[in-house]
C-alpha cells in the first residue's frame, strides 16, 4: 500500500515539476495557487466533456441505477482511502491497499445481491401485472401471459 500511495505521489511531483518547468520556460509566472486552479479547472472540465455525454446517453437509456452505482462506487473508493490514509496520519491501524481492495470488494457483492433481490422482485411485479390485466380482460379468468412494457425502478 505504501509503495501503491508513494506511486502515486512521485507521478503527480513528476507533472507538477514539468508543469513548473513550463511556467517557468514560458515566463508566465503564475503562483502555485494559480497553477493548482488553472490544472484542476481543466482537468475538471475535461472529465466534464467525456463524463456528460456518457451519463446522458445512459439516462436517456433508462439506466439510472448504471449513473447512481458509478456515483457511489467514486465516493466508496474515495472514503476507502481517506480511511486508510486516516489510520496512517492518526496511528489507530495499519495502512495496506488489501484493506482498500476488501472494502470495495464488499460494496460489490452487496451490491450483486440488491441487484439480484431487485430483479426477482421485478419479475414478481410483471407477472402480478400481467396476470392481473389478463384476468380483468378474460373476465376474472386467469389463462395466458402478455408483454407489459412497464419496468418501474426501485
Amino acid at each position: 500500500m505504501r509503495e501503491f500511495l508513494y506511486g502515486i505521489v512521485e507521478l503527480i511531483a513528476k507533472i507538477h515539476s514539468h508543469l513548473l518547468q513550463l511556467n517557468d520556460a514560458y515566463e508566465y509566472n503564475f503562483t502555485d495557487k494559480e497553477l493548482h486552479f488553472l490544472v484542476i479547472g481543466i482537468m475538471g472540465m475535461a472529465f466534464i466533456f467525456v463524463v456528460y455525454p456518457i451519463f446522458k446517453w445512459l439516462a436517456k437509456n433508462d439506466h439510472v441505477m448504471v449513473i447512481a452505482w458509478i456515483y457511489v462506487f467514486t465516493l466508496i473508493i474515495v472514503i476507502t482511502f481517506a480511511i486508510e490514509i486516516g489510520q496512517k496520519v492518526t496511528n489507530t491501524g495499519n495502512m495496506e491497499f488489501v484493506d482498500i481492495m476488501f472494502g470495495v470488494f464488499g460494496f460489490i457483492v452487496m451490491f450483486f445481491i440488491f441487484g439480484i433481490v431487485r430483479e426477482i422482485y421485478k419479475a414478481i411485479r410483471r407477472l402480478a401485472r400481467r396476470m392481473y390485466k389478463n384476468a380483468s380482460k378474460n373476465g376474472g379468468r386467469v389463462s395466458g401471459y402478455e408483454e407489459d412494457d412497464e419496468d418501474d425502478e426501485i
